[in-house]
């Protein structure tokens, strides 16, 4: 995967959070998936990365999501693939339908203002939507440090709003699908300034940081989950 295509589909913090799309590629036997949705997917980069593989794929949000994914897969070449269309992801309109459902940090935005309950609906609906034996291929911010958290609340816009996870979190919301596999990412690599100081940061992460560092500071989290 060339360097723009990378950016394409991941978007911000681009070394750190595709090792996510690695592990996920190297994982999947796709030669089994025909059918595809991405959640959350406004600038529609996961939708474009199924596309890619000639799967068929649904690139929703919660509006207007068409205005501002379109332009991107058609840069690719991939529309035929993709259909647009609103939807909540707690509340999915489909059921035993997908063979693949993936997304990107959207789990803390829902849950803001500190809803535990409609983030577990979030993962409830998902399983309702994945066919039997159907993968969940997500990515998401995670609580990390301390020293991530009272940055996050005077630096970032929505720091204070928005209800980060833990691993613990997550395994309890995915705790009715068959198997999962959690994995935790980067440390430093989000206080970079810029692409160029977050690519420079994520390279100190994948050298030392996180082979040292302990889950719990990391502030990615991804993996697969199975139905």
């Amino acid at each position: 995967m060339t360097k723009k295509l990378t950016k394409d589909i991941i978007q911000w913090d681009i070394k750190s959070w595709s090792k996510a799309v690695s592990y996920w590629d190297s994982n999947i036997e796709w030669d089994k998936i025909q059918n595809g949705l991405e959640l959350g997917g406004r600038e529609g980069g996961l939708s474009l990365w199924l596309a890619l593989k000639g799967k068929t794929t649904v690139c929703s949000d919660l509006k207007d999501v068409k205005n501002t994914a379109e332009q991107l897969h058609l840069r690719h070449d991939v529309s035929s693939f993709i259909k647009y269309q609103d939807i909540d992801a707690t509340n999915i309109p489909y059921e035993n339908y997908f063979d693949i459902i993936v997304f990107k940090s959207i789990i803390g935005g829902i849950g803001s203002n500190d809803n535990y309950e409609i983030q577990q609906k979030v993962f409830k609906e998902i399983y309702k939507a994945l066919k039997p034996g159907g993968k969940l291929l997500f990515a998401e911010n995670l609580s990390a440090s301390p020293f991530h958290q009272r940055l996050r609340k005077r630096f970032v816009n929505w720091g204070s709003s928005w209800r980060y996870v833990s691993v613990k979190e997550m395994k309890e919301f995915l705790k009715d699908f068959s198997s999962y596999q959690i994995m935790t990412n980067g440390v430093i690599g989000t206080f970079g300034r810029n692409e160029s100081q977050r690519n420079l940061l994520s390279t100190i992460d994948e050298l030392i940081l996180n082979k040292v560092c302990p889950e719990n500071w990391k502030y990615i989290g991804y993996g697969i989950a199975e139905k």
